[in-house]
């Protein structure tokens, strides 16, 4: 039915439109406790089997919602009505920004993928906080907080706008993810080479442990796909070095490989990111190179072109605690997590591995060996 709804309605309306059209009705429905319920029973059956431990935290299951689709904080119960383990919000950056000009969100619905340059729109960290501050949590649920840089701060100064995010957000997450890999604010990239990433995350960890004294905050650093294999290295021998808690990997890519001839030239033309089935296997590539790199030292974070629960399954073997998704949610609807938990479920079942941590790796472990 949601794919019916979403060829008849959704397809027809701009990507930005219908994304703020279905978003009001999350909202609504988890706001409304009769369609709470039910919507939570349907869309979120528990499989105890799936439970899952990451950086000290107890989560129902390995699945969550990526960062991008709720960037304010507004729809946190929303999205854990409809199942996902783990809610990411952001990119929240130090000041409010409206983000690049519209249209800036393209779907390339033939490659199931899509191209953004939202630019990190966002009410800024004080408003994200006081939000997460007041908020009274429905479902419990772990609640990621990721920064990036206000465009409008210089380069030079971006470890100061981190900080100011972090002095604000810490407290409030269970997480934080240091956002240095989107596409779409000039520099932002830039701050991956280790010379600029170790002050910025030494400054942020800082801020965190001085902010948030009674708890240690698991700090995170997200990285993008177009970086070259010896900067992932780098990337992961420095969050060692460092006692990160975890690295997410990846972000959108640059890059137009693995497009199909169906989807429209000038779209794919389109600056920003692509996300989405394209970027599947450059993905599952960096996650294997972290794996191997970093072992279990590190929680790693698989997100970028996971649709299934074989998708999700193959990340978990290669090396992902927790697996996230965002672009498939538009082309799945809403019973999306409900069969990507399914799955999981059945191909652990039938697996040599008696839990998912057993099976973290796996794959890549045999190849390394």
């Amino acid at each position: 039915m949601y794919k019916i709804f979403f060829r008849l309605v959704f397809r027809r309306m701009d990507p930005e439109r219908a994304h703020h059209l279905a978003f009001r009705w999350i909202r609504l429905a988890a706001r409304i406790p009769v369609l709470r319920t039910f919507a939570a029973a349907a869309l979120a059956p528990r499989h105890r089997e799936l439970r899952t431990e990451a950086f000290g935290l107890r989560m129902h299951g390995p699945f969550g919602l990526a960062a991008g689709f709720d960037k304010n904080a507004v729809a946190i119960d929303g999205m854990a009505m409809l199942g996902f383990d783990h809610i990411e919000i952001g990119t929240v950056t130090g000041e409010p920004q409206p983000g690049n000009p519209r249209t800036r969100l393209f779907r390339l619905v033939a490659d199931r993928a899509l191209i953004n340059r939202m630019g990190f729109n966002n009410e800024g960290s004080a408003a994200v906080a006081a939000r997460l501050a007041a908020r009274r949590p429905v479902f419990r649920t772990t609640v990621g907080v990721n920064i990036g840089k206000t465009k409008v701060v210089p380069e030079s100064e971006a470890t100061g706008d981190y900080v100011l995010s972090t002095e604000r957000l810490a407290g409030h997450a269970d997480y934080l993810v240091v956002n240095v890999s989107s596409p779409n604010t000039p520099g932002l990239r830039s701050l991956q080479a280790v010379d600029q990433l170790r002050p910025l995350l030494t400054a942020v960890r800082e801020a965190a442990d001085r902010t948030v004294t009674h708890r240690r905050v698991p700090l995170l650093v997200k990285i993008a796909p177009d970086l070259a294999d010896e900067d992932i290295d780098a990337v992961a021998d420095l969050a060692v070095e460092l006692g990160l808690d975890g690295i997410i990997a990846t972000n959108t890519t640059i890059a137009r490989e693995g497009l199909g001839l169906r989807s429209d030239p000038a779209q794919v033309a389109e600056t920003g990111g692509l996300s989405g089935a394209p970027l599947k296997a450059r993905s599952l590539e960096v996650l294997r190179r972290l794996y191997a790199r970093v072992g279990d030292r590190i929680t790693l974070v698989g997100v970028g072109g996971i649709e299934n629960a074989e998708d999700a399954w193959q990340r978990i073997l290669a090396g992902a605690t927790l697996v996230q998704g965002y672009s498939a949610f538009i082309y799945e609807g809403p019973f999306w997590s409900r069969a990507i938990h399914k799955g999981l479920a059945a191909r652990l079942a039938v697996s040599p591995y008696a839990t998912l941590a057993e099976a973290v790796g796996a794959d890549t472990r045999k190849v390394t060996a």
